[in-house]
């Protein structure tokens, strides 16, 4: 699904213009990526948390001069999904059908 797809379904299950959605699905994008960048988890009830994860320094390698590079630590974006919704994910007869139509071909 897309957000394309995301936004046609929140508009026929509310009936709010898709310009409106589509307004407010970017401005929750933004607000969430703002967050992360200042350094604030965002955590929302029953969906998940999007937070930042440190990455440790390492050395990684340029393959192409065989010379190792110092990557240092860094942080990135990362989404924990609350247990609920593991939980209903686990569960779903959906995702389950999906995942056997996918390995049967």
């Amino acid at each position: 699904m897309r957000k394309a797809d995301i936004i046609a379904e929140i508009t026929k299950k509310t009936g709010v213009e898709k310009v409106d959605v589509l307004v407010s699905l970017e401005a929750f994008f933004t607000e969430v990526k703002e967050s992360l960048i200042k350094g604030e988890n965002v955590y929302i009830r029953g969906f998940g948390s999007f937070i930042t994860k440190k990455r440790a320094k390492k050395i990684g390698r340029n393959i192409k001069k065989n010379v190792a590079i110092e990557i240092p630590e860094h942080f990135i974006p990362a989404f924990k999904p609350a247990k609920v919704f593991v939980d209903s994910v686990k569960s779903s007869k959906f995702v389950k059908e999906s995942n056997m139509a996918s390995e049967e071909s």
